[in-house]
């Protein structure tokens, strides 16, 4: 891009990259939307970076995981940098936990628990016009919805949206409409009604 162009380039452009990555606030993709329907530049540069985007999360990810071969020798690589001879382990493969149905509508799958912190992340499914028990909490609770919609009380999330739940704060009403699946880190010590 010439730097004749660039001092000409549209201000809503910059938001293009979160936008196709689903990263804005709903009301600012609203907008952006609504923005693309009159300038050309920027409907170009988003069927520029859709494809990019596509290919990326469509790419296996099991090329992200090291080979089994890995762990053998990063074990006696250790063990010969301690001088220590190396004694083969089975070092366990982490395996993607199953979904659980834990209520009718609602399904999790549990990713890691700090015992320590009394914490658990997990990825929680709800259902189409399935609503979570009420419940209070006993630490800070964070969620990130990934798709579909969630209602926490008078507060509609899309994806991308990210919510925080104060110590002590009890959500009595938390819904979806169209089934959801969001990431959800909270104390293991949460009172559910």
């Amino acid at each position: 891009m010439s730097a004749d162009s660039e001092q000409h380039r549209c201000e809503q452009a910059e938001l293009i990259p979160l936008y196709v990555l689903r990263a804005l606030p709903s009301g600012e993709t609203r907008l952006l939307e609504d923005h693309f329907a009159g300038c050309p530049e920027c409907r170009r540069e988003l069927e520029l970076l859709c494809p990019v985007v596509d290919t990326l999360i469509s790419s296996p990810t099991d090329i992200l995981r090291p080979p089994e071969s890995m762990w053998s020798r990063l074990q006696e690589r250790i063990g010969g940098e301690a001088g220590e001879a190396s004694v083969p382990a089975d070092v366990p493969l982490w395996r993607e936990p199953a979904w659980e149905d834990v209520a009718p509508g609602i399904s999790c799958k549990l990713l890691a628990t700090d015992t320590k912190r009394e914490r658990v992340s997990i990825l929680v499914r709800l259902a189409p016009d399935t609503a979570y028990p009420p419940h209070r909490h006993a630490e800070v609770e964070e969620l990130f919805l990934l798709d579909g919609e969630l209602w926490i009380e008078d507060r509609k999330l899309h994806p991308g949206d990210y919510n925080r739940g104060e110590p002590g704060v009890t959500d009595k009403r938390v819904w979806s409409e169209t089934g959801c699946t969001c990431i959800l880190i909270t104390s293991s010590r949460d009172v559910i009604a």
